[in-house]
């Protein structure tokens, strides 16, 4: 196919090359114009479904999330190993 179109493009090598990226720039602007915008609202890409720890019912505060017992992680190694000291202030 693309050997095709390349065959049938006019002008030699450089009306060719230039037809090529118009072909390409043509169909990228139909899809991202046209195709996605209309295949947007099929995709589930925003059907985002996010649940706190506390169930609602409960009257709970909905941004806490609480920590059941037995669920504690403890970390296996030191989270201050490699912070380095603040800047001091140069004079």
């Amino acid at each position: 196919m693309y050997a095709f179109i390349w065959r049938k493009l006019p002008f030699g090598v450089v009306g060719k090359l230039t037809g090529s990226v118009l072909l390409v720039a043509a169909t990228v602007a139909l899809l991202w114009y046209f195709a996605f915008p209309w295949a947007e609202p099929l995709l589930p890409f925003d059907d985002v479904q996010v649940e706190s720890g506390v169930p609602a019912e409960t009257g709970g505060d909905p941004m806490t999330v609480e920590t059941p017992a037995g669920d504690e992680h403890e970390l296996p190694y030191d989270t201050d190993q490699n912070n380095s000291a603040p800047p001091s202030p140069s004079r």
